[in-house]
């Protein structure tokens, strides 16, 4: 079933389900203050950009320090 997603419609899911929650806990009284929507920014953007950047294609660079990270743990 994953496989079939592309990495588009797999990004735009994740920042969906993250505003949902975001808008979710808006609605209910939560105050949102700036450190709030840093951590919210981080949560959205890391994981989207770690996921283009190990996409078939990427420069050979991060694909080996990735590689290197994972056999030495």
């Amino acid at each position: 079933m994953l496989s079939s997603l592309s990495r588009g419609n797999l990004v735009g899911a994740w920042i969906g389900v993250l505003l949902t929650v975001a808008g979710a806990a808006a609605l209910s009284g939560e105050s949102i203050t700036a450190g709030d929507s840093a951590l919210w920014f981080a949560v959205c953007v890391v994981p989207t950009v770690l996921m283009l950047m190990v996409r078939p294609g990427a420069p050979p660079a991060m694909q080996e320090a990735l590689y290197a990270v994972d056999r030495r743990g």
